[in-house]
């Protein structure tokens, strides 16, 4: 309950929309393919992220082809859910950021 407030005070979700009651194993699941945050390689508060909002299109939220794991551990200064997936505004939506998120990795892993 805590955190469907959390989200829609984020806005993350929206008042009508209600999770599945699988989003919980989904989620798990997930997150235990893809341990790392897929911008900076971080493994610390892992979130993930709906490349195509939940409350915008329910009907994906337990499709893993539209999720993508992003931390909010502030890795090197950078909070990567924030900045990527939502654009520095939580009620954002970031529709590059698969795009964003492989060049960004890219970026990092062959900075100089």
């Amino acid at each position: 309950m805590i955190s469907r407030i959390k989200d829609i005070l984020q806005g993350k979700a929206g008042l009508k929309e209600k999770r599945s009651n699988k989003w919980v194993s989904v989620r798990k699941d997930f997150l235990n393919k893809n341990n790392k945050c897929a911008v900076c390689g971080g493994s610390k508060k892992l979130e993930v992220h709906h490349k195509k909002p939940f409350h915008q299109h329910p009907e994906l939220e337990l499709d893993e082809n539209n999720l993508i794991t992003l931390c909010e551990s502030k890795k090197n200064g950078v909070t990567c859910h924030l900045l990527f997936g939502h654009l520095g505004n939580y009620k954002s939506i970031n529709n590059n950021v698969e795009k964003d998120v492989k060049s960004w990795n890219d970026k990092i892993k062959n900075r100089p």
